[in-house]
């Protein structure tokens, strides 16, 4: 019988959708089934985003340019001029969601066995993606007592080795919800320039900073210009997730024009999907107030409802719409699939995501979980009240 490759082999499951079986199984019982185990928000798309494709003219659906339209990057340009980013339409390639960004950016800046460090608990693909690239994965531990904030730089640094090729943060990050201050970012640049590294961050959830706090991009940042690259995403911004348009920032022009080439091999990014994008750059600010205010409410009511049940700690999340709980749990992937196989209440039951598959450390998070507050409040309520429930029926 013919074998798989290793990479195959050792490619890691989703901690997210994993579980998905048996919710399916659940559903078939007839088991409502809430959805914490992941980040599909439940706001609409932008109006003006779903009409630019729904009134289109287009006669031949064709290829479009590798790095993505001509005008549509000019506009993400001016998007990012608003945020005080400071970029060109030459800077920016268009990819097909950030997920693919990443991917061109561990291809464009690594070999195979380099290395990259991330703080962890870190988005679970980046595992996946650095599997597929021959990239090892140096993990730095944050922690859930001080709310998951940048660990100390000195531990980065005794982590570098000749093989080290980059420092990549999620920022603010999934799973965690923390947002890096500035001072964090300017410690992080010192410390790329000095061993003359890359800093990568994935800024998807840029939008969502909450309690009166800015986020600070690494592009904003004096001095980085050839050591900082940017991934972005329209998937979580606009709730677009269908839509699998992202992009690649970066003032590196070895960056960029490297990264094309892996972008040609593709040919290039979904036309329909950057008619919507583009479409959705003239959201109003009014938008994105209303959805941080919802999405504030809901964490608020998340963290008070779980601060109530007995033996659980949660860490309190500045931005995106996640957070990691800590449960009084040996093994948080055999409990989530015990939530799923035999545990409901008045016909319901509760999905989350275990934590250990957003760690590289052996062992970390295994008693810990992930939830994306992407529910309506009185959901979210629901959930908890039937968490704590099943935490006390429930047999480790």
């Amino acid at each position: 019988m013919p074998s798989i490759s290793e990479k195959g082999t050792h490619m890691p499951a989703s901690p997210i959708r994993k579980l998905v079986p048996y919710a399916e199984d659940a559903k078939k019982r007839g088991t409502h089934v809430i959805h914490l185990n992941i980040g599909q928000p439940d706001i609409k798309t932008p109006k003006l985003a779903l009409d630019a494709v729904r009134n289109h003219n287009i006669e031949v659906l064709a290829y479009s340019m590798t790095e993505g339209s001509e005008t549509y990057r000019k506009k993400l340009a001016d998007y990012y001029a608003k945020n005080d980013i400071n970029v060109s339409s030459s800077d920016i390639i268009v990819t097909t969601g950030g997920s693919e960004a990443l991917s061109f950016v561990m291809g464009t800046i690594m070999d195979a066995d380099d290395e990259i460090i991330i703080p962890e608990p870190f988005y679970a693909n980046y595992n996946g993606f650095a599997t597929a690239l021959g990239v090892r994965v140096v993990p730095i531990v944050s922690t859930i007592e001080n709310n998951f904030a940048l660990p100390p730089i000195a531990d980065f640094e005794k982590l570098i080795s000749p093989k080290t090729k980059a420092i990549l943060i999620c920022n603010p990050g999934n799973p965690t919800g923390y947002l890096y201050s500035k001072e964090e970012i300017k410690q992080l640049a010192e410390l790329v320039k000095k061993h003359d590294i890359f800093l990568v961050a994935d800024e998807v959830y840029r939008e969502f900073a909450y309690d009166g706090r800015k986020h600070y991009s690494i592009l904003q940042e004096p001095g980085l210009e050839q050591h900082a690259i940017i991934v972005d995403s329209v998937s979580k911004r606009y709730s677009m997730c269908g839509a699998r348009i992202g992009c690649l920032v970066s003032k590196n022009k070895n960056v960029v024009g490297t990264a094309l080439k892996f972008a040609q091999a593709r040919l290039s990014p979904p036309t329909f999907a950057q008619i919507a994008s583009e479409a959705a750059l003239e959201t109003p600010q009014e938008y994105f107030d209303d959805v941080i205010e919802e999405y504030v409410e809901r964490r608020n009511i998340l963290v008070s409802e779980l601060q109530k049940l007995e033996g659980v700690k949660v860490a309190v999340p500045q931005g995106a719409f996640y957070c990691i709980v800590e449960l009084p749990v040996s093994n948080s992937d055999d409990f989530a699939q015990w939530l799923l196989e035999k545990f409901e209440m008045d016909g319901k039951t509760v999905m989350v995501a275990p934590a250990a598959g957003f760690y590289a450390t052996e062992g970390l998070g295994k008693n810990q979980i992930r939830i994306a507050y992407v529910l309506e409040r009185e959901q979210l309520v629901t959930a908890v009240k039937l968490l704590g429930i099943a935490l006390k029926t429930y047999k480790a």
